[in-house]
């Protein structure tokens, strides 16, 4: 016979500017099969170098053609810095140009708000499936403008 299981929670405290976001990427064309192996090795890369202020990182696998990741940045300077430095930045310009048959999305959550966006996905996922949809434009263009919207 078991007990009761063990209750366990966090101190948040220390992490008073914690970030965590979510990373998806949707394969849905063949061609976007390839691009997804060299993002996870380029990711995978990325996550042994320990970016300055990546807390944690974890795998997630959402089905047979979408995984993700989630992540926990002491703050979001720490991500803002990380997401401008390569191998990052010549990702997302090349992923910009061409989605090489695949669709990608984050969502990020802070104390300060949170925010998406839906880069070539078929399909709402997320905070998508409720929200209405709003163009990432203007004072809605980048990530940290959309926290504090």
């Amino acid at each position: 016979m078991q007990g009761a299981p063990v209750r366990r929670s966090v101190d948040l405290s220390a992490y008073p500017d914690l970030v965590v976001i979510y990373l998806g990427f949707r394969v849905s064309r063949w061609r976007g099969l390839r691009a997804l192996v060299g993002l996870g090795r380029g990711i995978a890369a990325s996550v042994r170098s320990r970016p300055d202020g990546l807390l944690a990182h974890e795998t997630l696998v959402f089905g047979l053609t979408h995984v993700g990741m989630r992540q926990y940045w002491r703050d979001l300077e720490s991500l803002e810095r990380f997401t401008r430095s390569e191998p990052h930045r010549t990702w997302w310009q090349d992923f910009s140009r061409d989605s090489k048959g695949s669709g990608f999305w984050h969502e990020a959550y802070g104390r300060g708000g949170m925010e998406a966006i839906y880069v070539g996905m078929a399909a709402p996922t997320g905070l998508g499936l409720f929200a209405p949809e709003r163009v990432p434009e203007g004072a809605f263009l980048s990530s940290r403008q959309r926290l504090t919207a």
